[in-house]
């Protein structure tokens, strides 16, 4: 199950801290605002003028919060886009290359590059699933696989110990480059889930990908059965 923004914010406790009554005088258009604070027994108080520091807060607040949307022109891997406070959602490829992966000891896989299928990723709020897919880019049928990678569970990635600042106003080139690095600079160290999402031995794949990747090795990405594929994604 994919969760936003506001779904975050649901299971998170909030408590409330003021009502504003806006008030118009539709002669005049003039407009007065009343703020009220809320006690701890959720009881509203008597209300007074809000303060300029009140509004400045409020929109500083909101600014904010708004600085994370990124914006700019749109990358040419991007799949899909949603800005909508609440709805953000950004899906985005990587074709088939050589990458740079950095391992747990206990696998005892060398820090090194290795070959890699194209990847896809979703992104909604601070959460990212990743899918794999065959040819150099994915179009609206392009079936959906496994990533064969370590710290995926299903889709869902374990995000690790990676420690990256997010961007302020963030071009959409940045935030790509946030999430990328945030997943590939990570070590990785386990079998999500404890299911391997490669037909042979994940560790085996990994270590014979030095050279190329054996396409052979991925697995359908299913749902009821169903093999998903992009379109079915971007539902």
């Amino acid at each position: 199950m994919r969760t936003n923004n506001v779904n975050d914010i649901l299971f998170q406790q909030q408590v409330p801290q003021m009502v504003l009554v806006i008030y118009k005088n539709d002669d005049t258009r003039s407009v007065y605002i009343e703020s009220h604070r809320i006690n701890a027994k959720g009881q509203l108080l008597a209300g007074r003028p809000l303060t300029l520091k009140c509004i400045t807060e409020l929109v500083e607040s909101f600014s904010a919060e708004q600085s994370n949307i990124p914006h700019g022109k749109i990358p040419q891997n991007m799949l899909f886009s949603d800005t909508r406070k609440g709805h953000e959602r950004y899906v985005w490829y990587n074709p088939p290359q050589k990458r740079m992966m950095f391992f747990s000891k206990n696998l005892n896989i060398e820090d090194r590059e290795y070959y890699l299928p194209g990847i896809i990723y979703d992104t909604s709020g601070e959460h990212l699933d990743v899918y794999a897919f065959k040819g150099e880019t994915p179009d609206m049928e392009s079936k959906l696989y496994k990533a064969p990678l370590f710290n995926v569970t299903g889709q869902k990635v374990c995000l690790g110990n990676t420690r990256l600042v997010f961007p302020d106003n963030p071009t959409f080139h940045d935030y790509i480059e946030y999430w990328e690095k945030k997943f590939w600079l990570s070590e990785f160290s386990h079998l999500g889930g404890s299911n391997n999402p490669t037909k042979s031995n994940l560790v085996t794949v990994m270590k014979n990908s030095v050279k190329s990747f054996d396409y052979n090795q991925l697995m359908p990405f299913k749902k009821d059965n169903k093999t998903l594929t992009l379109k079915d994604l971007l539902k």
